[in-house]
């Protein structure tokens, strides 16, 4: 199977979730469909029902994170050092040459991204438009509103 990045960062939260899950949420609806199941006829038990749909949702999360975990190839930004070259794990500082906004974007695995903390996967647009440039380069990313273009302010290893 094809490994996938995510940052250290990335794995840790898939990890804390997956521990969540288990020690905590998992043990939570056990005990909730047990108590739905002393109230006697089951067929008929809302809260019965809505414990073991639950329970299903929880065990293919754990089934999902599991394997993503297995099949994850973790990197750590920290010890990336590739002479200010866009890659996987860098933190980049962009400046739209037509307007000047400047922004800054850490290219993450596809469970980390949140473009609000400023994350984007390195499968989206602009990520695959930087990959590979070097700061002081202009990269050009299709948008559905057209071309733009973005200078490569700095690309840090954080």
């Amino acid at each position: 199977m094809t490994k996938i990045p995510i940052t250290t960062n990335g794995a840790e939260l898939l990890r804390s979730e997956l521990h969540r899950l288990k020690t905590v949420d998992r043990p939570a609806v056990i005990t909730a469909i047990a108590e739905a199941r002393a109230q006697g006829d089951i067929t008929e038990n809302a809260e019965y029902e809505a414990a073991r749909e639950r329970q299903g949702f929880i065990e293919g999360r754990i089934i999902e994170l599991e394997a993503k975990l297995a099949n994850a190839q973790i990197i750590d930004p920290l010890l990336l050092d590739d002479e200010g070259r866009v890659v996987f794990g860098s933190t980049v500082e962009l400046a739209d040459t037509a307007g000047g906004e400047a922004m800054t974007y850490q290219i993450v695995g596809e469970d980390e991204a949140d473009i609000k903390q400023g994350k984007i996967s390195y499968s989206s647009p602009i990520a695959k438009a930087l990959i590979g440039k070097y700061s002081g380069d202009v990269a050009e990313v299709r948008t559905p509103g057209g071309v733009k273009e973005f200078e490569i302010v700095d690309v840090r290893y954080v």
